[in-house]
C-alpha cells in the first residue's frame, strides 16, 4: 500500500510530460557540458547558474504568486557577502597579515585605519554560523518587508518601484561604508575554504557540481510547491486575489511566504557565485543587475522552473558574447530582449515549446510507453467442431411401433 501511495504521489509531483524536462536539464548538466568544455568554460557555466537560483526563485514569486520583484540582487548580495566575508576573515589570518599596520583583520579595514575587527563581522569566524546567515538572513529581511508591504495591500507597480528603492539604498550603504564592506571594490582576494585553495581547476570542478546540486534541490523544493495545494492557492491569487481573500485565506500570509522562499534562493545563489568566482561586488546588488534577473526569469518562461534556468543560460552566454564586441551596446539589447518576450512571446521559451514542441514529444513519448505497456495479442479461438453424431447405446431399448408385433 505504500510503495503504490509513494508511486502515486511520485507521479503527481513529477508527471510524465515534466519529467523529461528534469532528465534532460540534468544530462546537460551533470554529464554533456562537464566533458566537451573545458574548465574555464565550465567555470563560465557555474557562474551562470547561480543566477538560475534567482530566476527559479522568481517564477515562484512573480509567474505564480503574481509578485514582480526588482530588488532580488538584494538577497543575492547578502547570500554572496555573508559567504565572502568568512572566505576573507580565513584570508586574513595573522601570519598573513602581518605586514598590516594591524594583523589580523581584512585588508580593506586596515587600509581605512581601523584598529579591530568589527562586532558584526566576529561570528563569521565560523562556517556553521555563516551557512545558516544564507538562509536566515534573507528570510529575516524578507519578511520584514512582506510584513510592511502586503500586511498593507501594496503590491503591482508600487512594491516594484519599493524593491528596486532597497536595491538603490543597499548599493549605497555598501559603497559608502567601505570601511566595513570593502566599498566599491567589493570583497577580493578569497583564496581559501577551510584550507582548500578555491582557485585551483579542481576545486572549480567541485563548486560546480555543488552548484548544479544546489540548483536541483531548490528545483524540485519549487516542484512540490508548484504541484502542492499551495501553488495553486499562489496561481488563484495571482488571477483573483479578492476571491481568494473573500474565501477566508490570509493572502499577505502566502505572499510573505513565497517572497521569503525566492530570497533564500537568490542568497544561496549569491554564496554559490562567491564561492566559484572569488570575490563579492556591490555592481551586483544594484538596480540593473535585479532587473536583469527579472529577465532571465521572463526570456525562459515565468511559468517554468526548467525554463527559468535556460533562461539564466542562454541571456548570459549571450551577454557574454555580445558584450565582448558591443560592450555600450549590451543594456540596449537587454532592453529590446524584454521587450520582444513581453509583446511576441509572453510565456518566453517554455511557451514557444508547449506551443510548438511539445504536442510531438507528447505523442513521441505517448507512443513509447504504449508500446512498453501493450500486451501481446490473444491467439485466434480454435476452429468450431461440428458435433458428432451419437447412436443408441445398447441399454437402451428400441422403440416398437404399436400393432407391428401383430404384423
Amino acid at each position: 500500500m505504500s510503495h503504490v501511495l509513494s508511486t502515486s504521489g511520485f507521479a503527481s509531483l513529477f508527471p510524465k510530460k515534466e519529467i523529461l524536462g528534469f532528465v534532460v536539464l540534468a544530462l546537460i548538466l551533470f554529464i554533456v557540458l562537464p566533458l566537451s568544455l573545458d574548465i574555464f568554460r565550465l567555470n563560465l557555466i557555474g557562474k551562470y547558474l547561480t543566477y538560475a537560483f534567482v530566476a527559479v526563485g522568481l517564477v515562484l514569486c512573480w509567474g505564480y504568486g503574481g509578485i514582480l520583484s526588482l530588488g532580488q540582487g538584494v538577497f543575492f548580495g547578502l547570500g554572496g557577502y555573508a559567504m565572502a566575508m568568512f572566505l576573507k576573515l580565513e584570508a586574513s589570518d595573522p601570519e598573513s597579515t602581518k605586514i598590516q599596520s594591524t594583523p589580523g583583520i581584512p585588508d580593506f579595514m586596515d587600509w581605512n585605519q581601523l584598529t579591530e575587527l568589527p562586532l558584526f563581522w566576529e561570528p563569521f569566524h565560523s562556517f556553521g554560523f555563516t551557512l545558516a546567515a544564507i538562509i536566515l538572513l534573507p528570510c529575516i529581511f524578507g519578511y520584514i518587508v512582506g510584513v510592511a508591504m502586503f500586511k498593507r495591500r501594496v503590491g503591482g507597480v508600487y512594491f516594484a518601484i519599493i524593491t528596486q528603492a532597497l536595491a538603490a539604498i543597499l548599493t549605497i550603504l555598501i559603497i559608502g561604508q567601505q570601511g566595513y564592506t570593502g566599498g566599491v571594490n567589493g570583497m577580493t582576494d578569497l583564496r581559501t575554504l577551510h584550507g582548500y585553495d578555491i582557485r585551483t581547476d579542481s576545486a572549480k570542478y567541485f563548486f560546480y557540481f555543488v552548484c548544479v546540486v544546489m540548483l536541483f534541490i531548490c528545483l524540485f523544493i519549487a516542484q512540490f510547491i508548484r504541484k502542492s495545494k499551495l501553488g495553486r492557492l499562489l496561481v488563484a491569487m495571482r488571477d483573483k486575489e479578492d476571491r481568494v481573500r473573500f474565501s477566508g485565506y490570509d493572502v499577505a500570509n502566502f505572499k510573505i511566504f513565497v517572497f521569503c522562499i525566492g530570497g533564500v534562493f537568490a542568497a544561496i545563489g549569491g554564496a554559490m557565485f562567491t564561492l566559484q568566482v572569488g570575490f563579492m561586488s556591490p555592481t551586483l546588488v544594484g538596480i540593473v543587475p535585479s532587473i536583469e534577473m527579472v529577465i532571465f526569469c521572463a526570456v525562459g518562461g515565468r511559468l517554468s522552473i526548467v525554463g527559468a534556468v535556460y533562461g539564466a543560460l542562454i541571456v548570459n552566454f549571450a551577454k557574454t558574447s555580445f558584450s565582448e564586441s558591443f560592450p555600450e551596446l549590451w543594456l540596449f539589447a537587454m532592453g529590446g530582449l524584454f521587450i520582444a518576450v513581453v509583446m511576441a512571446f509572453p510565456n518566453g521559451l517554455a511557451g514557444l515549446y508547449n506551443t510548438y514542441a511539445a504536442p510531438k514529444v507528447d505523442a513521441l513519448i505517448d507512443k513509447i510507453f504504449s508500446k512498453k505497456t501493450s500486451t501481446p495479442a490473444a491467439p485466434p479461438p480454435p476452429p468450431a467442431v461440428p458435433p458428432a453424431k451419437t447412436t443408441a447405446s445398447k441399454s437402451e431399448t428400441p422403440v416398437i411401433p404399436q400393432g407391428a408385433i401383430h404384423e
